[in-house]
């Protein structure tokens, strides 16, 4: 397996193939909308509208699964990210990244990228993933790393993409 062999359903609706992003740094993100992170979404969006020339795309995922911090639809989901953050980049329906549920992407990530104390259990929103050109899972980042924390980073593997 590899990360380019998963699939997994848009706000809008459509399956889309990771295998779409071949070629590019991917970061694939867990989102919540109530959440005392969920101002990430803003230094995501700078990050790939700063990069998405460079190959960059960020795959945003929202997940329910911490204190119920995105209770919403797809369609609420949607609005939200678009009004208060403009988001641009994919977003994803809401999935679990935890437990029996999880989505088969975030267990192939966990599997790849162990977490800290925790192991690979994912411990809140906003935890980062950063896939290089290949689709090779190459570095985890915490809830609370900020994006603009994770620029240079973005930028080394961009420069040697």
């Amino acid at each position: 397996m590899n990360f380019y062999d998963f699939e997994a359903k848009k706000l809008n609706g459509k399956e889309a193939s990771m295998a779409d992003f071949k070629g590019k740094t991917v970061i694939v993100v867990n989102t919540a909308s109530k959440c005392g992170l969920t101002p990430q979404y803003e230094g995501l969006e700078k990050l790939y509208s700063k990069y998405k020339e460079q190959g960059l795309v960020i795959l945003g995922f929202p997940c329910n699964q911490f204190a119920n911090q995105e209770s919403g639809n797809s369609d609420e989901i949607a609005e939200f990210c678009q009004v208060n953050y403009g988001v641009s980049f994919p977003m994803f329906d809401k999935i679990d990244v935890n437990g029996k549920d999880a989505h088969p992407i975030f267990k192939y990530l966990k599997s790849e990228l162990k977490g800290g104390i925790l192991g690979s259990k994912i411990k809140w929103n906003f935890t980062k993933f950063i896939i290089d050109k290949n689709g090779n899972p190459v570095k985890r980042f915490s809830p609370v790393t900020t994006p603009e924390k994770m620029e240079s980073y973005i930028q080394q593997i961009l420069a040697d993409a």
